[in-house]
């Protein structure tokens, strides 16, 4: 009796590791939600992000739902790691900068509850309209590339600037630094970073 339900459970993911149908992320590999795909396989999908920080900042995310970097089994974290490089390198040889932050927030500073590399949840909130969707977590990464110095006026830092800021001040000015990324923008940055992988 003991041996057959041993053998039932063989191979089962843990319903922990089950998509999340209020996950936008989840959404978006379910094709439920529209996002540029940059990098695809079987375990993890590349996208650019709806509201980036810097042009070609893309999320890489594992196609199972994980809330927690911590929970990320090593098959996962493994694909996740490859996909990060490979999307990584594709973009400094789309972008011509070599400079880039990868960064995966654990619940702290983390507004979608699926394991990612770098996002934001209020994107997919103002994009689609769906408020519900702040309310879950999945792991992803971001690939953040480096700013390209001297291509943009640099402002003056004023005294007030040299003070340490509170985390909603840090939060209010990302929010502000950011602004939506353009469809045919998106469609000719992706074709770049495709042709590069």
């Amino acid at each position: 009796m003991t041996s057959f339900l041993i053998k039932a459970h063989e191979n089962r993911a843990p319903s922990s590791w089950a998509s999340d149908p209020d996950c936008a992320f989840c959404r978006i590999i379910r094709d439920e939600m529209p996002a540029m795909r940059v990098f695809e396989n079987e375990l993890v999908i590349a996208i650019l992000d709806i509201l980036p920080l810097r042009r070609g900042h893309t999320l890489i995310i594992p196609k199972t739902h994980f809330s927690r970097l911590s929970e990320l089994p090593p098959l996962f974290a493994a694909a996740v790691g490859e996909a990060v490089t490979k999307v990584a390198h594709a973009l400094t040889l789309a972008l011509d900068n070599t400079g880039l932050n990868v960064v995966c927030n654990q619940e702290y500073a983390q507004a979608v509850p699926h394991v990612c590399v770098v996002l934001s949840a209020y994107q997919f909130v103002h994009r689609c309209n769906i408020y519900q969707l702040a309310l879950n977590w999945q792991v992803h990464y971001h690939v953040i590339p480096a700013p390209t110095f001297g291509k943009q006026p640099s402002a003056e830092v004023s005294p007030k600037d040299a003070e340490p800021l509170t985390r909603r001040e840090m939060h209010q000015r990302e929010f502000e630094g950011r602004s939506e990324l353009d469809d045919d923008e998106a469609v000719v940055l992706a074709q770049q970073i495709r042709s590069k992988l």
